[in-house]
């Protein structure tokens, strides 16, 4: 599958070399940068500036968890199904959650998205830079800060949205599988082994809305990395709820502290993805490449791939990963919930010591 999953950006990609040409000679920027474009030096200075004043001089923080969500929830607002009624369907990585955040934000999906969308602003405000290209950039930015994360790939020359995108092309976490795969295949022709991919993004989450009386609780317990602990701990059996109780798109969790979305215990266990999400498990290499192809893919919906610069050398190596595959403290193989017929769930070590609590972040 992952060999699939990577095949299926290849034309996304060739198509942007073609553009711009695979051989193009380097050149240094004013401020001794080498990239592949002289277009991507206007990067530098942006990388910079949200390096040390949006993200805390590079950390894998909250500002990060929230730039990433961001590139997702502006790009999947598009919807061929609806553009075949004969209305606006929406124009995916256009910008258009941020240029008409009046809008787009007062959708239920959106729920405190403005908060990093202010964050954001004065930055876009001061760079010579589209809405739409910021906000894929911040997010695959941030993602460098992380240790275990992949080097993105970063795209500019997106032009920006005219129009507000369409409520209801925002995946909510209360909704089925059925819905779940249906609304990203209309987006973009994800298959379920790219929607499992992009749901990695959860391993650096968190949520605020969801329960809103305990802010900030992570979906796995290593918010910080980069890593695989996400795919271990959505598969093993909920005993309690971080706050006061069930929430709309919440279940329980096996841990004090850390909050499962309902979206994600049941692509853990459906028949469609549960494999797939399995063989995330101790395979860290698998996440970064996953993750990459299915990021790249989304990170150019609506857009007109031909016109679009391949900036991606812009974009910082992120720090080596910090953690290996393990069952959490007071957890073992146990109390997994197997949901995966075709082969056994691997074999973890557990973490020494009284059981493991999550901190918020």
């Amino acid at each position: 599958m992952a060999f699939k999953l990577l095949a299926s950006f290849v034309s996304v990609l060739a198509a942007l070399q073609v553009a711009n040409g695979a051989a193009t000679r380097k050149v240094t920027c004013a401020g001794g940068q080498v990239t592949a474009n002289a277009a991507c030096c206007a990067l530098f200075p942006v990388l910079e500036d949200i390096q040390t004043n949006l993200f805390d001089g590079g950390e894998c923080g909250e500002e990060v968890h929230e730039s990433l969500r961001l590139t997702f929830h502006d790009a999947i607002g598009i919807s061929p199904a609806i553009a075949r009624t004969g209305k606006f369907g929406g124009g995916g990585a256009d910008g258009s959650i941020a240029i008409f955040a009046d809008i787009e934000t007062n959708f239920h999906a959106n729920n405190g998205v403005d908060e990093i969308i202010g964050e954001q602003a004065p930055f876009i405000a001061r760079h010579n830079l589209t809405t739409a290209d910021f906000i894929q950039f911040a997010g695959a930015i941030g993602v460098s800060n992380c240790p275990g994360a992949p080097r993105l790939n970063v795209f500019i020359g997106r032009k920006d949205a005219i129009k507000p995108a369409p409520d209801l092309t925002v995946p909510e976490p209360f909704d089925d599988v059925t819905k779940i795969l249906a609304r990203f295949e209309d987006a973009g022709k994800f298959t379920p082994a790219e929607v499992v991919a992009l749901l990695a993004s959860h391993t650096i989450a968190a949520a605020d809305h969801v329960d809103p009386t305990i802010p900030g609780t992570p979906f796995d317990s290593t918010p910080e990395l980069f890593d695989t602990q996400f795919f271990i701990e959505t598969q093993l059996k909920g005993t309690l709820f971080p706050g006061n109780g069930s929430n709309q798109g919440e279940v329980m969790s096996p841990l004090r502290g850390e909050l499962r979305l309902q979206s994600d215990a049941e692509l853990a266990r459906d028949a469609r993805t549960a494999c797939e999400w399995q063989s995330f498990v101790n395979n860290q290499a698998k996440l970064q490449s996953a993750f990459k192809a299915a990021f790249a893919k989304m990170t150019v919906l609506g857009q007109n791939t031909r016109e679009l610069i391949d900036c991606s050398d812009v974009v910082p190596t992120p720090p080596a990963p910090a953690s290996k595959a393990h069952f959490p403290a007071g957890l073992t193989h146990r109390d997994v919930e197997q949901a995966c017929r075709q082969s056994p769930f691997p074999a973890l070590s557990t973490d020494p010591g009284p059981a493991t609590s999550v901190a918020p972040v």
